[in-house]
């Protein structure tokens, strides 16, 4: 069965992926931005726009950044701002060790141990959760876990394009959340603390920020995956399109499997070592004081992802044969941050652009003056996150790079929501759900292409209209869910991570 998308839904869509495509590149738009904010302080500052601190009473007023000493901080501080962004150390460090782990075959070898012994009642929300779980690495889930769905659901005797659009609706849809975390966690509270510290210079955003929620959200939308996939996606291929295939799904060989066991027991010894130095009230991994949440563990969880990730690669890449050497080790690393090196380049431009808004004490201004607009509409709190994660929706639609929209949003959006009382971090988790939902629909998102590739393998007729239409269910599905999950947690009013609650005290 072909279905088309209708004529109107089409033509939105078209003039989405027309728009879009008209856009600059990410960087380009950063650069433009950096480039707008002098300018824009420069009116600023000849019409006096100026505002009231609502916490101090002090007066805020723009910072002419076209003046001769503007001028001067710009090209003096250009490589302090690039080097000193907060989510660029971060980001990198977690990639190391993630590289290792890829590069020795590691997680290739997690993903086809997990989904390979899933029972058949059951395959659907493994595949879904799989892709969910593969975010921790990046982008190995678009690259090896979508098109393997479809081969293992081949095996099912079930549709191949089915299993790859649970597999895609995980590994996209899901993008926010996971069990563990994984590198957009630290990319993005270092993003959230570059924007709280326009409001408060001492203010610090943990990766663990959003943890709790996004644990929670890993199930639920696993859950509703797997129910869209077999009560909506499922029923329209069943029996209507043929398709052959002569690839088969490579089990693990000896190697392999001792390689996992040995990695295993690395895993649990890594596990046993960091209970014994925080369970015990003077264990040695606690904070100064005494605490867990100031331990370096819970502060330092990107060094914890960078020697989990290289340790347990190297022990699966030399017990597999795959490394023979620590050039190979070395070459993972290598390869690693080739994968970010667009990444890079975003960081450069992008970090200018917020440390000239925060200068220019144009954040500070739109924060207050937004925030005094919204409480004057006298908008609930659920009206307004809902509002902002339809705005991070459509966003997304036309910017593919999570990182690169949160860094334009985040200056804005965060400290207007700390003026009004609530945290940072629920911001970033209003966010990353806007973000998340509209992912497998954007024809912005950077594997859009590589997944209809994917899908013509077994539908040469395949194309945008296609992916488009079969994930707009799961993207409605998981907007829904979602949403109604954070009013509910809202209203409990639960920790949205380890040590972080959902208000701010602006005072």
């Amino acid at each position: 069965m072909k279905k088309r998308v209708s004529a109107f839904v089409y033509r939105i869509l078209s003039l989405i992926e027309k728009g879009g495509n008209r856009l600059p590149h990410p960087a380009t738009l950063f650069l433009i931005f950096a480039l707008s904010v002098p300018v824009l302080s420069f009116i600023a500052y000849l019409v006096n726009w100026n505002t009231l601190h609502p916490a101090t009473g002090a007066i805020i007023e723009p910072v002419n950044l076209l003046s001769v000493e503007g001028l001067h901080r710009m090209l003096t501080e250009m490589v302090d701002n690039f080097t000193g962004f907060a989510p660029l150390g971060v980001v990198v460090v977690a990639m190391l060790g993630i590289g290792v782990a890829e590069e020795s075959g590691l997680i290739s070898a997690l993903v086809r141990l997990l989904v390979l012994n899933a029972p058949r009642k059951i395959l659907t929300f493994v595949i879904v959760f799989t892709g969910i779980l593969t975010n921790v690495a990046s982008d190995v889930g678009y690259v090896l876990l979508i098109p393997l769905a479809g081969l293992i659901f081949i095996a099912f005797r079930r549709h191949p394009i089915v299993g790859m659009a649970a597999a895609f609706a995980g590994v996209s849809g899901g993008f926010s959340a996971n069990l563990v975390l994984g590198t957009i966690d630290p990319l993005l509270a270092g993003l959230s603390q570059e924007a709280a510290q326009i409001l408060n210079k001492d203010y610090l955003v943990n990766p663990t920020a959003n943890y709790y929620f996004m644990f929670v959200s890993t199930f639920l939308i696993a859950i509703v995956g797997t129910f869209i996939t077999e009560k909506i996606t499922e029923p329209r291929y069943s029996g209507e399109h043929q398709y052959s295939t002569q690839e088969t799904i490579e089990k693990l060989n000896s190697k392999e499997k001792k390689a996992i066991r040995a990695v295993g027991i690395t895993m649990i010894i890594a596990l046993f070592i960091l209970l014994a130095g925080l369970i015990p009230i003077k264990g040695f991994l606690r904070g100064l004081d005494g605490g867990i949440l100031s331990s370096p563990v819970i502060k330092g969880v990107v060094a914890v992802i960078f020697l989990l990730g290289a340790v347990c690669g190297v022990v699966y890449g030399f017990v597999s044969g795959k490394f023979r050497s620590d050039s190979d080790v070395m070459l993972g690393m290598e390869k690693s941050m080739k994968n970010i090196a667009g990444y890079l380049v975003l960081v450069f431009f992008a970090a200018q652009f917020v440390e000239y808004f925060k200068w220019s004490n144009l954040g500070i201004i739109f924060a207050i003056k937004g925030a005094g607009f919204l409480t004057s509409l006298n908008i609930s709190l659920i009206v307004m996150l809902i509002l902002f994660i339809i705005l991070s929706g459509i966003i997304n639609l036309f910017i593919g790079s999570a990182s690169a929209k949160w860094a334009l949003l985040a200056p804005v959006f965060i400290p207007m929501f700390m003026l009004m009382g609530y945290s940072p971090e629920l911001s970033q988790v209003v966010y990353r759900i806007g973000d998340s939902v509209t992912n497998i629909i954007s024809p912005m998102m950077s594997f859009f292409v590589l997944i209809i590739a994917f899908f013509q393998r077994y539908d040469k007729n395949a194309g945008m209209g296609t992916i488009i239409s079969l994930m707009l269910p799961y993207s409605v599905g998981f907007f829904i869910v979602w949403t109604l999950l954070l009013i509910l947690w809202i209203k409990l009013g639960l920790p949205l991570g380890p040590g972080v609650g959902i208000f701010y005290n602006a005072g």
